[in-house]
């Protein structure tokens, strides 16, 4: 069957867009060849693609602001890009949007030691953040597995956390102040470099709206001085279950390590296969790291193993040096990669009670075997920070569905248990269909009515977040 082709009115409403795009931006800057332009039609959530209209590359402020003003002009939809890494098709574009990406905005624009921050654009990597400081002592808190690549711009948009968040927070603990722009080409300073800021906290509105409100083009990042030392400790458990309540145990007790992380079966002989980390045999592993002083470690290390040996570990290994404690953390930190050596997966983030780690751990390992498919489990444990990868095989006929239905009922799982739906990837399109599971009409009618105050045309990353049938009335057509 030959494809439907675009009118002669729809391309020259395309051409006369590109146009103006690319007189207010460098011309490497507009990206609009329709192989080049295949690069943007998807985020990491690669299930779902579709070319924009074009892609641009702005460097700064002021030429995102220039883009955002043609935009809203002509009722062109604007769909933010930060690295592209994000797994719930936040960045996703529609055929008649334009795709703003900011990986050229990567420059450090001010550190100041005295009051503990750097000011950066939103290009530049999570882990180039921690680069730009280390030598002097200091490091960025937040710390994604995708830290090598993933921009602060997307960090900012889902509020992301990392292995670290239980100790230091996640993305709003860290963010002080953003430059943003709003969908009509305004420029807005929020926050700043100080503690808190007076008025409405909408530094907090910001942070974690997928894109729905601005476009954030710089910010003002807490950085903060290096711990004395670290260390971490690997324990081997005959289950999932028993591993869970070690974690709930060793919270209840009042002790606050810097990370705790799990790792299930399937996932760590991946990781073994991929990495060779020197994991043990066993069902579920956790990796604790306490920091401080070496009395402090020594200490809380001690209090933290105590707990452990009432659960009867299989493994229980404390790092005697910097070489072991990096063959710790190996495999943890190749755990999406080695997972993608083996199989196609979806990778979710719902959030729960630690209290029901082994609870939801037993119940999801049961709607896998329901579903017919197999479920790998590695986390931020300390938090609740469910990461379920549902293995499945994309070239089968009905298997991403399936897939999808298994994820749909582990988040739901993960509400029931009074948990949420998404702890740092965001709703994107992924979560958009069960926001309604989480939230009643009157909540999610008060979040929409934040966006009618920023965007009113809804031309800002649409189609995301909210369910359609319960947007319609706003979105522009």
């Amino acid at each position: 069957m030959q494809m439907p082709q675009p009118n002669d009115s729809v391309l020259d409403r395309r051409a006369r867009i590109i146009t103006m795009l690319q007189e207010v931006l460098p011309a490497d800057a507009v990206i609009h060849d329709e192989h080049a332009i295949r690069a943007y039609e998807c985020d990491a959530l690669t299930a779902y693609r579709c070319p924009p209209l074009a892609a641009v590359l702005p460097g700064s402020t002021d030429e995102v602001a220039a883009v955002m003003r043609i935009c809203h002009a002509e009722g062109v939809p604007v769909i933010p890009r930060g690295s592209g890494t994000g797994l719930a098709g936040g960045a996703l574009p529609t055929a008649d949007s334009v795709l703003l990406g900011v990986a050229r905005m990567r420059e450090v624009l001010e550190v100041d030691y005295a009051n503990r921050f750097v000011r950066v654009q939103t290009g530049i990597t999570n882990l180039a953040v921690t680069g730009a400081v280390e030598g002097d002592g200091f490091f960025y808190a937040p710390d994604p597995s995708s830290q090598l690549a993933c921009a602060i711009a997307g960090n900012i948009a889902m509020n992301s956390g990392g292995a670290h968040c239980l100790k230091y927070g996640v993305t709003t603990n860290n963010l002080l102040g953003v430059t943003a722009v709003l969908m009509d080409g305004s420029v807005v300073e929020i926050g700043g470099p100080h503690m808190d800021a007076p008025g409405l906290d909408l530094l907090g509105v910001i942070c974690g709206s997928e894109g729905q409100l601005a476009v954030v083009t710089e910010a003002v990042l807490r950085v903060l001085p290096k711990p004395e030392g670290a260390r971490p400790v690997l324990m081997g458990f005959g289950s999932s279950e028993v591993a869970g309540a070690c974690v709930s145990d060793i919270i209840k007790a009042g002790v606050l390590p810097v990370a705790i992380e799990f790792m299930d079966r399937p996932c760590i002989r991946a990781c073994e296969d991929f990495a060779g980390a020197g994991y043990p045999d066993c069902e579920a592993l956790l990796i604790v790291e306490v920091e401080g002083s070496d009395a402090e470690i020594d200490e809380q290390l001690g209090l933290i193993k105590q707990i452990a040996r009432r659960h009867d570990p299989l493994e229980l290994r404390e790092a005697t040096s910097d070489e072991e404690a990096k063959r710790i953390w190996l495999g943890r930190k190749s755990a999406f990669g080695a997972m993608g050596q083996i199989n196609d997966y979806i990778c979710l983030d719902g959030t729960i009670p630690v209290s029901e780690l082994p609870r939801v751990l037993r119940r999801t390992a049961e709607l896998a075997r329901h579903h017919g498919l197999e479920v790998a489990n590695v986390f931020h444990a300390g938090d609740g920070n469910m990461h379920p990868l549902i293995l499945f095989d994309a070239n089968k006929p009905g298997d991403l569905e399936t897939a999808e239905a298994l994820g749909a009922d582990i988040l739901k799982l993960c509400v029931e248990v009074g948990g949420c739906l998404t702890g740092e990837h965001g709703v994107g399109i992924e979560k958009r269909d069960l926001m309604t599971v989480q939230y009643g009409p009157d909540d999610l009618e008060a979040q929409m009515r934040v966006k009618d105050v920023f965007d009113p045309r809804w031309l800002l990353n649409p189609a995301k977040v909210f369910p359609l049938e319960v947007s319609a009335g706003r979105r522009v057509a």
